[in-house]
C-alpha cells in the first residue's frame, strides 16, 4: 500500500481506544462476577451474598438495565451542559468509585458501588462514542474506518476484564475482583487525561448558550435528579422496612413495563403529532419494528452474564487436567469471536452488495434472532443430562456463544446502521436513544429470565427462551418484505 492510499488516522483515536478499552474491560470484569457473588453462598473460605436466583436475577437485570437506559441524560448532560469531553471523565471517575465501593467486603458499600457504576457509565458510554466521531468531522469511509478500530478496542477489554477481574475474584477473594476492575477504569482515566492534546477539539462543548443559561439549565437538570434521587431513596427505606410489600422481581418487573408504556407513548405522539410525512411515518415504523426485535435479542443474549453464567458455574466441567479455571472466564468468549469475525463480516457484507446478493437489513435481524435461537437450542440440549455431581463439557457453551456472536454481529451494527439512515434528520439522537432504550429493556428482561433457574432446571428454561426467540425470528422473515417496503429507498 502507497503512502498515497494508507489511511491515516488521528493520533487520538489511540486515545479513546485505550480509554474504551480500560472502561470495557472494568464494566464486563465485573458483569462476569456479579451474579456469582450474589447467588453465592456465604462461605468463609470466599463469602457471597447468598440470594436465590430470583433476586439475584433482579438486582443483574435493574443493573445492566440502568446502565443503558442512563445514557439518554448522559448524553443529554454533555450536549448541553458540560460537552462529551468532561462528561466522559467526570463518569470514568465515578465508575472507578463505585468499583472501589464494592471493594469494601459490607452490603451497603455494594450497592451504592452498583449505583455509581450505573450513573458513572451513564455519562461515560455514549459520550465516547460521539468523541470518536468529532474527530472525522469529514464523516465517509475513514470515519467507518476509525470507528472499526476503536469497536476492537471494547472487544479487547470485554475479553480481558473477566480473565483477571474472575480470577481475582472467584479464586481469591470477591472484593479483589471489583477493585481490579476500579484499577482498569483509573488506568483509562490516567491515559484520557494524558491525551487530552491529542484530541483536539473534540468532544468540547459547543453551545449557543451563555454560561448563565447552562447555569440555569444545570440547577434545574441536577435539582430534577436530586428530587427523583430522594423519592428513589425514600422508596427503597420504605421496602426494605417492609412498609411496601414488593420484591426485587416486582420492582424490575415494573421498570420493564415502565419502559415498554414510555416507548409505546412516544410512537404514538410521533405518528399522531410529530409532524412527519408519510414516508417518515413509514420508516419511524421499520426503526420501531427494530427496536422490538432488539428487545428480544438482548433479553437472550445477555443472559451471558446471568443464566449462562450460573450454569457455568454450576453445571459446567471447568477443569483442564488437574487445573480448574474460574466460571466468569467464559464470559471472555465472545468478545474472542468477536475480535476475530467481525472484520470478516465486514468484508462478507460488501461481497455480497457487489454482487446484488446482501440480504436486507430485516432479513439480517432474523437471520440474528434465528441464530441466538439456534444457541439456545444447543445449550438446552446440553443441559439435558447435566447435573451438579455430573457438569457437562464447556463446548457446549463454547458452540452456543459462537452461534450468539454470529447473530450479534448480524443484527447489532446493522440495527446502529439502520436506525441512523432511517431516523428523519430532526429525530436521529432521539431514535439513537430509542436503540438504547431497547437494549436497556432486553437487560432488564434477561435479569427476570435467569431468576426462572429458581424454580425451573437449566434445560427447560433454555429450551423455552430458544422456542421464544425462534418463534420470533421466524415471524420477523416473514414479515421481512414489508418492511423492506417500509424503509422505501433505504439500503
Amino acid at each position: 500500500m502507497t503512502t498515497a492510499t494508507r489511511v491515516r488516522h488521528p493520533r487520538g483515536l489511540m486515545t479513546l481506544f485505550f480509554t474504551e478499552m480500560w472502561e470495557r474491560f472494568s464494566y464486563y470484569g465485573m458483569r462476569a462476577l456479579l451474579i456469582l457473588y450474589l447467588a453465592e453462598a456465604t462461605t468463609a473460605a470466599n463469602p457471597g451474598m447468598g440470594l436465590a436466583e430470583a433476586p439475584a436475577g433482579a438486582i443483574y437485570g435493574l443493573y445492566t438495565g440502568l446502565v443503558y437506559l442512563l445514557g439518554l441524560p448522559g448524553g443529554w448532560i454533555a450536549d448541553q451542559l458540560w460537552g462529551q469531553r468532561k462528561a466522559v471523565f467526570v463518569g470514568g471517575c465515578i465508575i472507578a468509585a463505585g468499583h472501589f465501593s464494592m471493594a469494601v467486603p459490607n452490603d451497603f458499600n455494594f450497592f451504592l458501588g452498583l449505583i455509581l457504576i450505573v450513573i458513572g457509565t451513564g455519562l461515560l458510554k455514549p459520550n465516547v462514542s460521539s468523541v470518536v466521531a468529532d474527530l472525522y468531522p469529514e464523516g465517509g469511509a475513514r470515519r467507518d474506518a476509525g470507528f472499526s478500530i476503536f469497536y476492537m478496542g471494547i472487544n479487547v477489554g470485554a475479553m480481558a476484564g473477566p480473565i483477571i477481574c474472575g480470577q481475582l475474584g472467584e479464586n481469591w477473594n470477591w472484593h479483589w475482583g471489583f477493585s481490579a476492575a476500579g484499577f482498569g477504569m483509573v488506568l483509562g482515566l490516567i491515559q484520557f487525561r494524558l491525551g487530552y492534546k491529542r484530541l483536539g477539539d473534540a468532544g468540547i462543548l459547543r453551545s449557543d448558550k451563555t454560561a448563565e443559561q447552562r447555569a440555569a439549565l444545570g440547577r434545574r437538570f441536577f435539582g430534577g435528579c436530586g428530587a427523583l434521587a430522594a423519592a428513589l431513596i425514600g422508596f427503597g427505606y420504605l421496602v426494605s422496612r417492609g412498609v411496601i410489600p414488593v420484591t426485587l422481581t416486582q420492582i424490575a418487573g415494573g421498570l420493564a413495563v415502565v419502559i415498554i408504556a414510555v416507548v409505546v407513548s412516544y410512537f404514538i405522539y410521533l405518528m399522531s403529532f410529530g409532524g412527519h410525512t408519510e414516508t417518515e411515518q413509514k420508516k419511524i415504523v421499520a426503526i420501531f419494528w427494530f427496536a422490538l426485535l432488539a428487545v428480544v435479542f438482548w433479553s437472550g443474549f445477555e443472559q451471558a452474564g446471568s443464566s449462562l453464567n450460573l450454569f457455568a458455574e454450576q453445571f459446567t466441567d471447568r477443569t483442564l487436567g488437574d487445573w480448574s479455571y474460574p466460571a466468569s472466564w467464559l464470559q471472555s468468549v465472545n468478545a474472542f469471536f468477536i475480535v476475530c469475525l467481525a472484520p470478516v463480516f465486514g468484508w462478507l457484507w460488501v461481497w455480497l452488495a457487489n454482487r446484488n446478493a446482501n440480504p436486507s437489513t430485516a432479513v439480517k435481524f432474523a437471520l440474528g434472532l434465528l441464530l441466538l435461537g439456534a444457541g439456545f437450542f444447543v445449550i438446552a440440549w446440553g443441559a439435558a443430562n447435566a447435573t451438579a455431581d455430573s457438569p457437562v463439557s464447556a463446548s457446549w457453551l463454547i458452540v452456543m456463544y459462537f452461534l450468539h456472536t454470529v447473530g450479534e454481529l448480524a443484527l447489532s451494527p446493522v440495527g446502529l446502521s439502520a436506525v441512523t439512515k432511517l431516523a428523519p434528520p430532526s429525530r436521529i439522537s432521539q431514535m439513537m436513544g430509542l436503540w438504547f432504550v431497547a437494549t436497556s429493556l432486553g437487560n432488564v428482561m434477561a435479569g427476570l429470565v435467569a431468576g426462572r433457574l429458581e424454580d425451573l432446571a437449566p434445560s427447560p428454561l433454555f429450551f423455552t427462551v430458544a422456542q421464544i426467540i425462534g418463534v420470533a425470528g421466524i415471524i420477523a422473515l416473514a414479515a421481512s418484505p414489508w418492511i423492506k417496503r417500509l424503509m422505501g429507498d433505504v439500503k
